[in-house]
């Protein structure tokens, strides 16, 4: 039995701002709890949020971020380094690149605790691009390449992106996202009925989701665009947009007929579980949590050809794949998926049994706690 570790999780934000890297954290915190590693979570403190509270037996210390980036970014890192001292943590696990893990360095610095970064996003608007894009952001980064111990990797894209800037085959593991596919799963015909009628929708109509945040690289503008023409076809289908973010004004002032906005929802599950057909249709992303726990809900699934979803997608085996920014190609598979029950039908049976087998959380939260005890014993492992 490997003696109990305490944890310092950082990150840029958490509950209630409900984006997938809080969900995912927010998900294995207490999974890593019951095996032995006390988590306390830090991040900035958003308006009308606590300063301490418990959600799932999890500490969340929300820190102040004061005025303009700069004064914001000085006034957490400070702040959290004076709760990293008091609460003396094995090792500190940073979320994203930017002011977590620089905030993980000083601490490392300062302290002597050992770092575990995940950077969540590729590309253009990805962790490391973002960074190098920062005042002194290369310099940062060649500091981070070498002062973090571990970089938790959960997409090829990303482990490209870090091998390129010279962080060692060693220090890059690869864990996934991971999904509870017991909470996530598919109901039977009759249940599913009964969960439109108890959520207010429609009972014999297609229905389309998107779950996420409503950020530019989502393209959430393009899904809702194009849904008049999927309505040509198809005038009975429905979409239902889960989520909350800076574009959501202007897309329900965009918005045609035949979309639902629901806003931020704690659960997502009921929705997922009541929809025919999930899209995902981002120019940007890590590993998306929303497109796993729609495969776990047995889900056929639409995304775009970027980031780690070619990964986690074969083209008409566990889904379709769709190339960024083209509304005809997003169209077409949406319209296509919707009347072909066949096809639907094998990417229903196929979706289930790929995120059970290879992105379940139990799995996921195994792997993290095996890496930091491997960070703290020194030995991680060759690939």
């Amino acid at each position: 039995m490997k003696s109990p570790i305490r944890v310092v999780m950082l990150s840029h934000g958490y509950y209630p701002r409900i984006g997938g890297a809080e969900r995912q954290l927010a998900a294995v915190a207490p999974l890593l709890q019951a095996r032995g590693v006390e988590i306390h979570i830090l991040t900035r403190r958003l308006p009308g949020t606590k300063q301490l509270e418990r959600l799932d037996g999890v500490p969340i210390y929300r820190l102040p971020v004061p005025g303009p980036k700069p004064l914001a970014s000085l006034t957490f890192t400070l702040a959290a380094l004076a709760l990293i001292k008091r609460l003396d943590p094995d090792l500190i696990h940073a979320h994203e690149l930017i002011s977590p893990a620089s905030t993980a360095v000083f601490a490392k610095k300062l302290f002597g605790k050992p770092i575990v970064a995940t950077p969540h996003r590729s590309g253009a608007i990805g962790d490391v691009l973002r960074l190098k894009s920062r005042f002194f952001g290369k310099a940062r980064l060649r500091v981070l390449c070498r002062e973090v111990n571990a970089f938790c990797v959960i997409s090829n894209v990303i482990d490209n992106e870090l091998a390129a800037e010279g962080v060692p085959v060693q220090k890059r593991i690869s864990i996934p996202n991971g999904v509870d596919t017991e909470r996530f799963a598919p109901l039977a015909p009759s249940q599913k009925k009964a969960l439109r009628s108890r959520l207010d929708l429609p009972a014999d109509t297609p229905i389309v989701i998107f779950v996420g945040r409503l950020v530019p690289e989502k393209r959430v503008d393009l899904l809702t665009g194009i849904w008049s023409s999927v309505r040509e076809t198809l005038p009975r289908a429905r979409l239902l947009i889960v989520g909350s973010g800076p574009e959501e004004v202007e897309l329900k002032q965009r918005a045609n007929d035949g979309i639902l906005f629901l806003g931020s929802q704690a659960d997502v599950t009921p929705y997922l579980q009541a929809a025919d057909l999930f899209v995902l249709p981002s120019a940007a992303e890590g590993l998306s949590l929303a497109l796993l726990e729609a495969l776990a809900c047995g889900l056929p699934v639409i995304a775009t050809s970027v980031g780690g979803n070619p990964e986690v997608i074969r083209h008409l085996e566990t889904g379709w794949l769709t190339p960024p920014d083209d509304p005809l190609a997003l169209t077409e598979a949406i319209v296509t998926l919707l009347e072909d029950e066949m096809l639907q039908s094998k990417l229903r049976e196929n979706a289930r049994p790929h995120a059970v087998q290879n992105y379940s959380l139990v799995k996921m939260a195994d792997r993290l706690v095996d890496l930091y005890h491997q960070v703290l014993e020194g030995g991680l492992p060759q690939r």
